[in-house]
């Protein structure tokens, strides 16, 4: 459990398949906002270690990133929060909308 880092599409199509419920977040590197909602991401991981959480570096991880906003039908933003269930999205949130009371009341 806890965070884990994916990226590539396989990866991405793999947790897909294994998890019924997750939490993607996806983080640019070189954005303050998106270093402020991983660090809200990040506590609410501490604080909830049962969800299934992954995580995308945006600079490092495009095609997935890209991929994950067509298949989805999803705007491509980062930071953005991105909650799955049975396959599709049910949550997403992006920006300062991405905090740990938003992520508890809608993952936790």
């Amino acid at each position: 459990m806890g965070k884990q880092k994916v990226e590539t599409i396989e990866q991405f199509e793999q947790v897909l398949a294994e998890n019924h419920r997750f939490l993607l977040i996806k983080h640019s590197l070189t954005c303050p906002i998106s270093r402020a909602a991983f660090d809200e991401y990040e506590t609410f991981v501490a604080d909830h270690p049962e969800m299934e959480t992954y995580y995308l570096f945006v600079q490092e991880a495009r095609p997935l990133s890209n991929y994950i906003a067509e298949t989805f039908g999803v705007k491509h933003e980062s930071p953005q929060a991105l909650l799955f269930e049975n396959g599709a999205v049910v949550w997403h949130a992006s920006h300062w909308n991405i905090t740990y009371e938003a992520l508890t009341k809608q993952a936790g």
